[in-house]
């Protein structure tokens, strides 16, 4: 719902724009601007750099085709830049996903995790770009970790060449570094053949991370939902919603990876905000 402040214009309103509930979720977590060290106003509220990230998001536009109503493209992006550079929107996404497993009746740290990777197509230009001959896809690909909330704890953009056991490394020794909690992961096959389950042992040696394989049954033709892994499934299904993630457009990779926590701090605060419906929990372990 758009509304005028006091002494101002009033805010412009497009259907990507939040809602006054969902503001009131992201604003306590955003950083207060110390006016002590002098410095000019700054012109535009947090608000709108917000409506304008999630515009871009939403809408899969160029950063410089923001509506000019909205916000100057430049200013939106400068403070993009700012935010991804200094933590800002890493700090949001965490609290907001504390706060969204406390709702959910668990523990503030995950116990559980399940990795996956989503080959996607890339724009013109840009680094870090390969081809993935399993999935027949030129461009990147997405390294997630989610608990099992479908909450993303761990999010690496890579070369779409990269296989998934190199992907696992990497993203396991951060999640091992940021969550010391988790002990247990579920993974697929791609993360340890049948004849080289050396990434499982490098994980258990290295984290004492106890990676349990789950694999389709040998019978199983096309698409069939894993126990425990289907909720990685569905996080990449609330990526792709969004235009800017359907497509990797992002030159750097680090710009890939911000995107993916933008989306997950608006579906995490609109639900917080009580604006679409709660998760399903299927696990009856309110632990992990």
């Amino acid at each position: 719902m758009c509304r005028c402040k006091p002494g101002g214009d009033a805010r412009p309103c497009y259907p990507s724009s939040l809602s006054d509930t969902v503001w009131e979720v992201i604003e306590p977590f955003l950083p207060v601007r110390d006016r002590s060290q002098g410095g000019a106003p700054r012109k535009y509220d947090d608000r709108r750099m917000w409506d304008a990230l999630f515009f871009v998001l939403r809408s899969g536009c160029p950063w410089r085709m923001i509506p000019r109503d909205l916000l100057p493209w430049d200013a939106a992006y400068r403070w993009y830049r700012a935010w991804t550079s200094d933590g800002t929107l890493d700090r949001v996404h965490d609290t907001l996903r504390a706060r969204v497993r406390q709702e959910a009746g668990r523990d503030r740290a995950p116990a559980a995790a399940v990795p996956d990777s989503q080959s996607i197509l890339t724009g013109e230009g840009g680094t870090d770009r390969g081809y993935d001959a399993g999935k027949r896809t030129k461009g990147r690909k997405r390294h997630l970790v989610v608990d099992t909330l479908g909450l993303v704890l761990v999010v690496a953009v890579t070369s779409a060449s990269v296989q998934d056991r190199a992907g696992g490394h990497r993203v396991l020794r951060a999640l091992a570094a940021r969550f010391p909690t988790v002990g247990l992961v579920w993974a697929d096959a791609g993360y340890a053949y049948k004849v080289d389950s050396g990434l499982l042992t490098w994980a258990y040696d290295r984290f004492k991370l106890v990676v349990e394989i789950v694999r389709r049954s040998d019978d199983a033709r096309g698409f069939q939902v894993l126990p425990r892994r289907w909720v990685v499934e569905r996080t990449f299904g609330w990526l792709v919603r969004n235009r800017r993630l359907a497509r990797d457009y992002e030159r750097l990779t680090i710009n890939s990876e911000a995107m993916v926590k933008i989306a997950m701090i608006r579906l995490m605060a609109t639900r917080l905000a009580g604006q679409s419906q709660r998760w399903s929990n299927r696990s009856t372990d309110q632990s992990v």
